[in-house]
């Protein structure tokens, strides 16, 4: 059967300070009346039933998005007790998919996406779903078709067509470019973005651990082992705090035998930063995205987001970002939003916790 899984355990730091630890961006309405994260189990209810469907998160969030998501059982949302980037995270999953289905195949999405064509977006799945039916050894991803050369993005570059597919093998794997080397694969026109969307079977992405990642396969092993124990919680805590994180790509994905790509047939935004929001929301007259209430008197350009009751003037403004909460307000050109992050750390470093 197929299963879907959702990463949902990021602090979204650059949405800050929308965006917190106990209310992170996958929880905030950031494109639309839902969440982002109840945008995605929507998503995922075109081809996989919520009783089929999982949450991997932190503790800290476990409540939350059980508030959020009361169509999934309440013990399908899982905290991990630290982070440990996303190798271990997809572990655990295909640990709890292969207890319940040893032959389940699953399919593992951010819960920060935007991809709002439902219908392609399943008819993607079904297509990697047809290639693992053929090939139950292979790991299927989903790569996007770029529209601009981005180096925020990882690549994929495509090799020889699959047969009866539309699908091809993976020639290799590319980390973020710089601006030169993103123009060049562009050019190319065999590189796609890596969406960081993912098929398999829960078998073989364990398999491929014990083969890449031993020692992380042996603490997922312990973990497995205690699966529908009493002692599950305190062998978890244990087991998933001694492995070393990292990522899937690194762990995995740039080491299999058999990769496959399919060009995602839908449009798809990762939702990475404040920029995401002058895409996914309607343009005042003057190039302005705005979430609330704003009154701009010669501004262009920015992007400006208030919290219901309060009103943002800006004057003789262009290319900034303006975020006002409750209890704290962000200002920054929209060029130094990777910077947003330093804010955080800053907080964190004056012990002004309640702030982030």
């Amino acid at each position: 059967m197929l299963h879907a899984i959702i990463m949902a355990g990021g602090s979204g730091t650059r949405f800050w300070p929308a965006s917190r630890k106990v209310k992170p961006k996958q929880l905030l309405p950031l494109a639309g009346s839902r969440t982002m994260i109840q945008a995605t189990c929507d998503r995922l209810g075109a081809v996989v039933p919520a009783e089929r469907t999982s949450v991997i998160t932190s503790r800290l969030l476990v409540e939350p998005i059980g508030v959020q998501l009361p169509e999934l059982r309440p013990a399908a949302i899982i905290g991990e007790p630290c982070r440990r980037d996303t190798a271990p995270c997809v572990g655990l999953a295909a640990a709890l998919v292969a207890a319940e289905d040893p032959d389940g195949v699953m399919l593992v999405c951010p819960s920060d996406h935007v991809i709002l064509q439902h219908d392609k977006f399943a008819d993607a799945v079904r297509q990697g779903v047809a290639v693992i039916d053929e090939q139950p050894d292979a790991i299927v991803t989903f790569g996007i078709r770029p529209s601009y050369p981005a180096e925020s993005f990882g690549y994929i570059q495509q090799g020889k067509a699959l047969a009866g597919h539309e699908a091809y093998a993976v020639e290799c794997f590319r980390e973020k470019p710089d601006r030169a080397t993103a123009e060049k694969y562009v050019a190319e026109g065999n590189f796609l973005w890596n969406s960081g969307i993912f098929l398999w079977k829960a078998k073989t992405i364990l398999d491929a651990l014990a083969k890449h990642e031993p020692e992380m396969h042996t603490h997922l092993q312990n973990i497995a082992s205690a699966i529908g124990t009493d002692s599950f919680e305190k062998v978890l805590d244990t087991e998933f705090a001694a492995i070393q994180g990292k990522s899937i790509d690194y762990a995995v994905m740039e080491r299999h035998d058999k990769v496959v790509v399919i060009e995602a047939p839908f449009d798809w935004d990762d939702v990475g930063s404040w920029q995401a929001v002058s895409r996914l929301q309607p343009l005042d007259d003057h190039g302005n995205a705005v979430v609330g209430d704003h009154i701009g008197i010669d501004s262009k350009n920015c992007i400006v987001q208030a919290e219901p009751g309060h009103t943002i003037v800006t004057i003789d403004t262009e290319d900034l970002i303006v975020v006002q909460t409750a209890d704290a307000t962000l200002v920054a050109p929209r060029s130094s939003e990777e910077r947003v992050r330093e804010a955080v750390a800053e907080l964190e470093k004056r012990g002004m916790t309640d702030k982030i």
